[in-house]
């Protein structure tokens, strides 16, 4: 018998549970992602790989890596009227902007997954794209979360993507009925207290650069 063949009976099985879809690399349970910007979908990868994409156009900008910044804005404030105008049938939200189409995108959640709106450049600018957060958006890989309770104020985070979509499969998960059902809500509740936790708010005379530019974090 071979060395070779004799190799792949003596070779250690590889480890259960998810793999970097880059390099192979077993991955932990909790793990960072990639935009992949002509899919529109994120990838698992592990830390070197997340590394290498964090450089300003490597791999010629198809791959994106997601920061792991949260941000709120103590001053950020949104009436009914400003959220009516967003067009959003529910209390949640989240919109990016998409550089391969040159434009902000809104999508909420449902049980169907994630459902785009129609969001008008004009009301953009109106209602959130002058915000100190909105001014600090990366392009495809972060997003601002808005959240509205009934009595509440709205409130908006800046989020990495990855935490949009970990909110989308959450209520496709356990969304029943017409209002998600208690389970849903109660999910819901924790989800967002943990975003809450993470967040770190924006001194009062932070100024916001340009959206799109990596550079603009404080």
């Amino acid at each position: 018998m071979s060395a070779g063949v004799l190799a792949q009976f003596t070779r250690r099985p590889p480890p259960p549970g998810e793999r970097c879809e880059l390099c192979g690399e077993p991955l932990p349970d909790e793990h960072r992602h990639l935009v992949d910007t002509t899919r529109r979908s994120l990838k698992c990868c592990c830390p070197p790989c997340h590394l290498l994409f964090t450089r300003p156009g490597a791999g010629r900008g198809r791959f994106r890596a997601v920061p792991d910044r949260y941000l709120t804005d103590p001053g950020f404030t949104l009436d009914g009227d400003g959220w009516n105008r967003l067009q959003i049938p529910v209390g949640l939200a989240f919109f990016f902007r998409n550089s391969a189409l040159d434009r902000f995108a809104a999508f909420y959640p449902s049980p169907a997954g994630a459902t785009e709106s129609e969001l008008d450049p004009v009301t953009w600018d109106a209602v959130i794209g002058s915000t100190r957060l909105a001014g600090l958006l990366q392009d495809d890989v972060e997003a601002l979360l808005l959240h509205a309770e009934r009595g509440k104020p709205a409130t908006c985070t800046l989020v990495p993507i990855d935490v949009c979509y970990e909110l989308v499969g959450r209520m496709r998960l356990h969304w029943k009925g017409f209002d998600g059902g208690a389970e849903a809500r109660a999910d819901i509740e924790q989800f967002f207290e943990r975003v809450s936790a993470r967040a770190r708010p924006l001194p009062a005379g932070a100024e916001a650069s340009g959206a799109g530019n990596p550079g603009g974090a404080p």
